[in-house]
This record gives structure tokens, sequence and C-alpha cells, in this order.
């Protein structure tokens, strides 16, 4: 199920739609609570921040709005892993070598990243083949034109325009999922 009819659901208060939402999630969740504490938290706390990450979310459904849920989502684990991070470091002092004022952890921008990734990806396998083919020897073998036409037997220009065309059937799907090109 796409994120916007899951979005729909969990603000309907569905559990089955929470429960996949827990499932999908996980993961991305767990990544940003290890990330915020940089390695710091034991598996324990990691795991109980997770939860208390969907628990928020699901006290939470009506403030969730419908084309920023991955956004929520990351706010809500960055912070918790935040309040985790406060709460068990509570009684330690802190030490100004620990601060590193080059370190410019952004979570938001790996996150939007990988997310194009992923999206990028989906997108690329609908596309039928040969075109597939032909974007995958390109973008992500390196392969220039010449071998990629050589290798498929395919004349080189029309190896150049299914290159176009497929690029602008990814730039319409990505938009079409609210990207802004």
């Amino acid at each position: 199920m796409d994120d916007l009819k899951l979005v729909r659901k969990l603000k309907r208060k569905d559990q089955n739609a929470f429960e996949e939402v827990i499932e999908k999630f996980t993961p991305l969740v767990s990544n940003i609570i290890y990330n915020v504490s940089k390695g710091t938290l034991p598996k324990e706390d990691i795991e109980e921040t997770v939860t208390d990450v969907f628990v928020t979310l699901w006290k939470n459904t009506d403030n969730i709005i419908e084309d920023k849920f991955k956004g929520y989502i990351c706010c809500i684990a960055k912070t918790r892993a935040l309040n985790k991070l406060m709460s068990v470091n509570a009684h330690q002092l802190l030490n100004i070598d620990d601060y590193d004022p080059e370190d410019d952890f952004s979570i938001s921008a790996e996150i939007e990243k990988k997310e194009l990734s992923n999206q990028l990806r989906e997108i690329i396998s609908e596309i039928d083949m040969p075109d597939k083919e032909i974007i995958i020897r390109y973008y992500y073998y390196s392969q220039n034109t010449s071998k990629i036409s050589e290798v498929m037997n395919i004349n080189k220009q029309t190896v150049k325009t299914k290159l176009r065309r497929a690029r602008e059937k990814i730039k319409t799907r990505l938009i079409e999922r609210g990207y802004v090109l």
C-alpha cells in the first residue's frame, strides 16, 4: 500500500494500517535513533525508543499531514532519541572535548537522499525492457551510449532517444510523487 493510502487509514485509527506503518518504518526509525545517539544507546534503549515513536505517532494521528508523513515520523524519532539521550545522560557531566564543531550531522539530508534513491529504484523497476537495461547500464554501471549500443546491439541514436524518454518518464513520476525538480 502506498504511503498516502496508509496515512489516510492511519488517521481513521485503522489498527491494520498502524501495524503496516510499524512494519514498514521500524528500520528507518531505528536507524534515526541509532544515528542521533551516534551509537551510544544500547539495543534495549533503542528498541524502547522505537516503541515510544510509534506510540507517539498513534496518539497524534490527527497532526499528520498526508504528504509530509515520512518527515513527521523522522521528526518524532529524532525528538524521542534526543529525549532518551538526555534522560540516560542526565547524571553525566558534559565534556567540552566531546563536542566537535565540524560535525555537520544532518539526518534529514541523509534520509532524503535514501528516500530519493528508493523512489528512483521503484520507478526504474516499473520501466519496460530494454529501456530499463539502458538506464541501469548508463547510470549505475557508467557505460557510455556507444558501449550500450555495442553490448545491446542497438543503434547508438536509439540508445540516446530511449535514455531521453526514460529520463522524462522518471522526472514525471518523481513530480507525481511530490518531488520538486
